[in-house]
């Protein structure tokens, strides 16, 4: 069939009425993004305006002509006709078929094709409503396809909100593929992440292969060719079968048809892996397909990159946590240190209040953390408050923080302890020097776990453990009305009662050894041995210190003896620089007494030491300011 251009005669269509035609066109592509539902309505339209019984729109494909949409009666398309109007980019008719392309050559493959009795008065109206018909069509198409990418950029983002929520890298990486299988219409997904030191890739989920993992080549394959070049790559089996890597297919016991991958960059833009989806359900993978998969792998690369610190963050905690409840371990071997061990772990993994007694220096401190570090909340802070340090009108803030502008010097908002320990433990350390306005402050929160700043009205939920210590008699302070009776009954749910150091027997050799060896390797020197006549020593001595005491003797021993054997004689210059001490032994009165001489003496020389100057006594001794004053004021009130 030889296509003709027929002449002009016959009634043409009034300007005006195409015109209105081309309005209503545009008006239809402005109140749809379906194109089946565009054409459907507007080709009746132009039917009429021509006076034609058949119209079509049809697209070029690789050489083959398909229907896009038709109305009218059925009839064979004027294929001939279709592809010389299409190279021609020019109207044209043959028998009682006009075409003109819907667009120019360069831009579209679709023609409308009209059959009409009269050629001659349908071609000026195909002429004039085909250009108007390609344009309408072309801002439906947009709109569609807008609408979709702003469909998919909804699922992509909401994917990437599920992604960031994740806390490890291995199942990220199957939720990551599973959702790019749903987005895409594929069949299977992988990421492949670049392990550059050897020079190969990682794919994670690999099904079909043992852990379901995939170890390729950096350079094989289409992922290999997009991890080299950085840029996405298409492929179809069929068109380019020497793209497709097969071995590993016959590896998988799989078949690839279709392929889409597209490289992965973290936040520095540095590559570091590649994703990729395969066989796509219906049809092939499209540029629309493409840009999906690129938006979703930025997202994904975020999401892995914050997994991995997160991972990283919580192995490197876990690490700490557990080296933080090594150094914590209780040293000893005596029947009421082994009696503690088996009560403490009794009582880590439970939320029990746990109320620890002792003399100062047993290691209240270090009980409460081998809690801490035993228990479910090892991996949260473990915070520890010395109540006797904190003045009565900074209590509240420094245990429940306070807001900007609350009082004079309050110039920005601060957390207390409380918020500070959430999800782990606080110690209130000499709870019995709370003031009687702190305990009742103390007991509300305990009892209804919500806290609120000072100068703040929000309430606050606290998630802190609390444990307690103290070195007084809160019993005998309940009954003289100087320590709240409901706060007692609230933190005393299980009593630690710890053993003073003179009584627990050959347990002060078992320290003593360890503070030595500690300190010996810090001062990077050998460690001395003890002799038969200082071991003996140190056993028969009170410790009115314990611990703390015996800590800090081995301590100066590691740093300013240089021998290598210690005898007793060593002992008693460092305990009392100025005037030795009598062997034990030599105290006269009860334990107690001497116990209590000795602290005096010990006090009053390390005031003397001191020029005088209390706090440098204070810091000295290793005790704060407020309880030194304390202990000072109570040891000379019993020497009168």
């Amino acid at each position: 069939m030889c296509p003709t251009t027929p002449p002009r005669t016959g009634r043409s269509h009034d300007r005006r009425d195409l015109t209105a035609v081309a309005a209503e066109l545009v008006d239809r592509a402005g109140r749809t993004a379906d194109v089946a539902e565009f054409l459907t309505g507007s080709l009746p339209v132009v039917l009429a305006a021509a006076g034609g019984d058949c119209a079509v729109v049809a697209r070029a494909d690789a050489g083959r002509w398909s229907t896009v949409a038709a109305t009218g009666s059925a009839r064979s398309l004027a294929v001939d006709l279709l592809g010389e109007v299409l190279d021609g980019g020019a109207a044209a008719a043959a028998g009682r078929w006009v075409a003109a392309p819907l667009a120019p050559r360069s831009a579209n493959t679709e023609v409308l094709s009209l059959h009409a009795a009269d050629p001659a008065m349908a071609m000026p109206v195909v002429e004039r409503l085909a250009p108007v018909l390609g344009g309408a069509l072309a801002a439906v198409k947009r709109c569609r396809e807008q609408r979709r990418r702003i469909e998919r950029l909804e699922a992509v983002l909401e994917i990437a909100g599920q992604w960031n929520r994740a806390r490890e890298v291995e199942p990220l990486l199957i939720e990551m593929a599973e959702a790019a299988t749903r987005l895409l219409g594929a069949d299977r997904a992988s990421i492949f992440l670049w392990d550059r030191h050897t020079h190969s890739l990682v794919g994670r989920p690999a099904l079909g292969i043992e852990q379901g993992e995939l170890r390729i080549a950096d350079d094989r394959g289409v992922v290999g060719q997009v991890i080299q070049t950085g840029q996405p790559r298409r492929v179809v089996a069929a068109t380019e079968p020497d793209a497709i890597d097969h071995r590993v297919d016959q590896q998988v016991k799989y078949r690839t048809e279709t392929l889409l991958c597209v490289p992965m960059r973290g936040s520095s833009g540095e590559l570091f892996g590649a994703f990729e989806t395969i066989n796509k359900l219906s049809g092939v993978f499209d540029a629309e397909d493409e840009a999906a998969l690129v938006e979703l792998a930025a997202h994904a690369a975020i999401a892995l990159e914050n997994a991995r610190d997160r991972q990283e963050l919580l192995a490197t905690n876990r690490q700490m946590a557990q080296q933080a409840a090594q150094r914590v371990q209780l040293t000893g071997e005596s029947p009421a240190v082994d009696a503690l061990r088996s009560t403490i772990a009794g009582v880590a993994d439970t939320e029990l209040a746990v109320l620890i007694l002792g003399e100062n220096g047993t290691g209240k401190e270090v009980v409460a953390q081998s809690i801490h570090y035993l228990g479910r909340r090892c991996n949260r802070p473990f915070i520890a408050v010395n109540c006797a340090a904190i003045s009565e009108t900074l209590a509240e803030s420094e245990l429940f923080g306070h807001e900007k502008g609350a009082f004079t010097d309050a110039r920005e908002s601060r957390p207390g302890k409380f918020e500070l320990a959430s999800g782990g433990t606080l110690l209130l350390d000499e709870i019995g020097e709370l003031s009687a306005g702190s305990q009742a402050k103390l007991l509300r929160v305990l009892e209804e776990k919500v806290l609120v700043r000072v100068g703040g009205s929000m309430p606050i939920h606290c998630d802190a453990r609390v444990l307690a210590a103290t070195n007084q008699d809160l019993a005998e302070m309940v009954r003289q009305k100087r320590f709240r009776q409901d706060l007692y009954f609230r933190l005393n749910v299980v009593t630690l009662e710890l053993p003073p150091l003179r009584e627990r027997g050959d347990d002060i050799l078992l320290l003593a050894e360890q503070f030595l060896v500690d300190f010996c390797r810090q001062a990077r020197r050998k460690t001395p041995q003890l002799s038969a006549e200082a071991r003996q020593w140190l056993l028969g001595y009170p410790w009115p210190g314990n611990v703390r005491e015996l800590r800090n003797l081995m301590e100066r021993l590691a740093y300013l003896s240089a021998a290598d054997r210690i005898e007793a004689a060593d002992l008693t210059p460092i305990l009392n620089p100025r005037d030795q001490l009598d062997p034990p032994g030599r105290f006269t009165g009860t334990l107690a007494d001497a116990t209590e001489e000795f602290q005096r003496e010990y006090i009053h020389r390390a005031i003397e030491a001191s020029s005088g100057n209390l706090s440098r006594a204070a810091e000295a001794l290793g005790l704060h300011r407020s309880n030194f004053y304390r202990k000072l004021r109570r040891l000379d009130e019993k020497n009168h």
